[in-house]
């Protein structure tokens, strides 16, 4: 049994640049975070956002905006 893999096309440096723009548009300037929590929590973290498909950053974003408020 074979393992098919889908690679998609190397992106141009015009459809990156309009990527990283479209991004940029109507967003405040984000500031990096870092801090230090239990291996054991991280691991909770990373399983749980794994089975959901989602980022860990996502996640800790949306719970840092239900917390503090998106402004």
């Amino acid at each position: 049994m074979s393992k098919k893999i889908t690679i998609s096309p190397k992106p141009t440096a015009g459809s990156a640049d309009s990527w990283v723009k479209s991004r940029e548009l109507n967003k405040e300037p984000m500031k990096r975070l870092t801090i230090d929590i239990p291996e054991s929590l991280h691991r909770k973290i990373k399983a749980q956002c794994a089975m959901r498909g989602n980022k860990i950053v996502d996640e800790i974003r949306e719970l840092l905006f239900e917390k503090y408020g998106n402004q």
